[in-house]
């Protein structure tokens, strides 16, 4: 075997594909960084979406009238529909994300039904988290000539779906939690189990939802979304960087995973060669 096989070829100027190519070919970590990139790339894409094109977020008026309700989508009527378009594309990267997570509880020392109990329900969290809110406000966007009641019913079953319905994610954060906790292997701090916690407590208070239309625990008040996005938003960030770091750690073992070398710690190139 020639040490081109054995090694990652330099990188000068204009070789950056090559690089790319031998570590999909060789690199044994290749399956966990690709996961690792498909979660990275959507969470950018979700916000693009949901906030750039479609401008369903941060969330309007539970309060509104009718006619308002028509002049909301029709405000937004091209970007809804591109929008919901892309975000009904990329809903199938979610696969390969609750994989991920999975395979992270797998490699703890907890029992494998930590890691199923989650793949399943958040394999379930995708249809009111994204789906079924995507479908409703894109035939609010394609029906404009039925009746304004009609078009506001759509409009409350769309939020209300997606902001008053976050019982999957309470359970799934719960299961990560004790897994965390139970861990002998290290896979994650500690401290992480408590983040999971906060987040868990953010989808409770989302249940008023249902009741108030105005003040901080409507669909759009400062508890129920903005409370609740802030801690979403830290709770990503947080456990795309300790997913990472899993990956840097991952030795293919059944016991604790060793520390982060040194030399590891600078940010990595795309796909890190295995040692």
């Amino acid at each position: 075997m020639s040490d081109s096989d054995t090694a990652p070829p330099d990188e000068p100027a204009g070789n950056r594909l090559r690089q790319i190519v031998w570590h999909l070919r060789h690199n044994q970590k290749r399956e966990l960084w690709i996961a690792w990139w498909t979660m990275f790339v959507f969470y950018q894409l979700f916000g693009v979406l949901f906030f750039g094109v479609t401008r369903a977020q941060p969330p309007p008026q539970p309060w509104w009238e009718p006619e308002r309700v028509v002049q909301w989508f029709d405000e937004r009527h091209h970007g809804l529909l591109i929008g919901f378009a892309f975000v009904f594309l990329i809903s199938g990267l979610t696969a390969i994300m609750n994989a991920f997570i999975a395979y992270s509880m797998r490699r703890m020392s907890v029992s494998r039904a930590f890691a199923y109990s989650y793949l399943v329900i958040y394999a379930l969290s995708t249809l009111p988290g994204m789906l079924v809110f995507g479908i409703g406000l894109t035939v609010g966007a394609m029906r404009p000539d039925r009746d304004p009641e009609l078009i506001r019913w759509i409009y409350d079953f769309s939020f209300m779906t997606f902001n008053g319905t976050m019982g999957v994610f309470l359970c799934g954060s719960l299961i990560w939690m004790v897994a965390i906790l139970l861990d002998r292997n290290r896979v994650f701090p500690k401290w992480f189990a408590y983040l999971n916690l906060c987040n868990a407590l953010t989808e409770v208070v989302v249940a008023p939802a249902w009741i108030f239309k105005s003040g901080a625990f409507a669909w759009n008040g400062a508890i129920t979304y903005w409370t609740n996005m802030a801690v979403f938003v830290t709770y990503t960030a947080v456990f795309l960087t300790l997913l990472r770091r899993m990956i840097q750690r991952e030795d293919f073992g059944t016991g604790p995973l060793p520390d982060l070398a040194s030399d590891e710690s600078p940010p990595p190139r795309m796909l890190e060669a295995t040692r």
